[in-house]
């Protein structure tokens, strides 16, 4: 059995799979290299096949009608047989020395009496034309290398938060919480970092610089520009993201405390990105948002609606609202975000 299967979601990715898929090849038998192919119209099935071809006993090539990111993910998940799942985008690669530790790791947990439902390494943002690389890590966040559980967590930044690039999951814990990602929706690896957490009892840290996450290309669906043409879509996986915190009974208050900080995160990034619009129409989608948050969960909106965040992304008129922006853009160049 394979320790880690890897999904790697391709749509017209001709342009750079083979670099994503080769960093991928360095974790040899070990891994199983799902390479969906989600109904491309240049040469990715063509490249998934050759690989399948070469390297039989560790790629597998999966063609699927277009579905978008997430229907990509969730046949990762069908065809997954290994212990352990991730998801690495086609356009991005993994580093080698870190890429061999955490399969070292992972292998002393399927060969030990017990193992963990989630394993956390970092992940560098690797931003066109940037001089220097930020780099996501956990430091001082999670214990390093030990298994703990959700009251371990210390205080996370607001700017520092999982993501789907931070995350291996046990296989079956997916199974187990019937993650379904929705089809032809953007911005779906929100989903993928947050609906799995209520089942995650225990965890791992590696500090190790794992995940290289290429930004900045124009047709990049983190793009402003791009991000405000697909709101509606950001909204719908903000939506499900609330949906999510209310259905489960979050007696843990690390997770509780998690969970709701990541909701605080995604309500003014989407709330931003309406301001940006700076339409009418995107003035009520902002103002429905946020009558859903406090339709769903009155106590949940108080602490967001009232926090730092949710005051900054609330301030009244159209002067408030330049000044919500302001201080984005401020943000915005500080951490060096797209």
């Amino acid at each position: 059995m394979k320790i880690l299967s890897i999904a790697v979601p391709c749509y017209n990715s001709q342009a750079y799979m083979r670099k994503c898929i080769d960093s991928l090849l360095e974790g040899g038998e070990d891994v199983e290299i799902l390479v969906v192919d989600d109904g491309s119209s240049d040469e990715t099935a063509q490249i998934a096949d050759e690989y399948a071809e070469k390297y039989p006993t560790i790629v597998k090539a999966i063609h699927q009608e277009n579905g978008g990111h997430g229907e990509a993910v969730n046949t990762g998940i069908r065809n997954a047989s290994g212990i352990y799942f991730k998801v690495v985008d086609s356009d991005d690669w993994v580093q080698k020395e870190a890429y061999l530790e955490i399969l070292s790791t992972l292998s002393m947990f399927v060969k030990g009496s017990y193992t963990v439902d989630m394993l956390i390494s970092n992940f560098v943002y690797e931003k066109q034309g940037a001089r220097r690389k930020k780099i996501m890590q956990y430091k001082n966040c999670f214990p390093e290398k030990e298994v703990f559980t959700w009251d371990k967590v210390g205080r996370l930044p607001k700017g520092k938060y999982l993501l789907m690039h931070s995350l291996i999951y046990r296989t079956k814990l997916l199974h187990d919480c019937q993650l379904k990602l929705p089809k032809h929706t953007f911005y779906v690896d929100n989903l993928f970092a947050f609906e799995p957490l209520p089942y995650v009892k225990n965890m791992y840290y590696l500090n190790v610089n794992f995940y290289r996450y290429f930004i900045g290309r124009e047709d990049q669906s983190v793009n402003e520009e791009v991000m405000i043409r697909r709101i509606d879509q950001q909204l719908l996986v903000n939506k499900r993201m609330i949906d999510t915190y209310v259905k489960y009974d979050l007696r843990q208050k690390g997770l509780r405390k998690y969970m709701r900080t990541y909701l605080d995160i995604i309500m003014t990034v989407s709330s931003i990105m309406l301001l940006r619009s700076g339409t009418e129409e995107a003035i009520e989608k902002k103002n429905e948002l946020w009558a859903y948050l406090k339709n769903a969960d009155r106590y949940l909106y108080r602490k967001i609606r009232y926090g730092l965040l949710g005051r900054a992304v609330n301030l009244p008129g159209s002067g408030g609202r330049k000044i919500s922006v302001d201080i984005y853009r401020v943000v915005q160049k500080f951490y060096g975000f797209n």
